[in-house]
């Protein structure tokens, strides 16, 4: 199943990182009861990693106040192998979109 990284930005002061930890814990969801915050580092911020279908699957768990900011990023891991076999075929010449296309992640 397809792996997310889902990042809630939130406002910088206090009241605004409790809220967003009290909204998230609410929520009664293993994964977003989980988070990760940078608050104490001044990246105010809260991140998780989900395995769900889709993107629609992972905006749907999300709490609506935070469902228009959220930035969600599909998680791919390749091999030494598969990488070295792109750059083989592709010349400094060969635009860099050409060769994104072909980039298969492991599955």
């Amino acid at each position: 199943m397809p792996r997310y990284l889902i990042e809630l930005p939130h406002a910088e002061d206090k009241h605004a990182c409790a809220m967003a930890v009290k909204v998230l814990l609410e929520t009664g969801s293993h994964f977003l009861t989980n988070a990760d915050f940078g608050c104490c580092d001044g990246v105010h911020k809260a991140w998780m990693i989900v395995e769900l279908p889709d993107k629609e699957n992972v905006r749907a768990l999300l709490p609506p106040m935070y469902k228009s900011d959220a930035t969600i990023v599909e998680l791919n891991k390749f091999t030494l192998e598969q990488i070295d076999r792109i750059l083989s075929h592709h010349k400094d010449s060969e635009s860099t979109s050409q060769a994104r296309a072909e980039f298969k992640p492991v599955t």
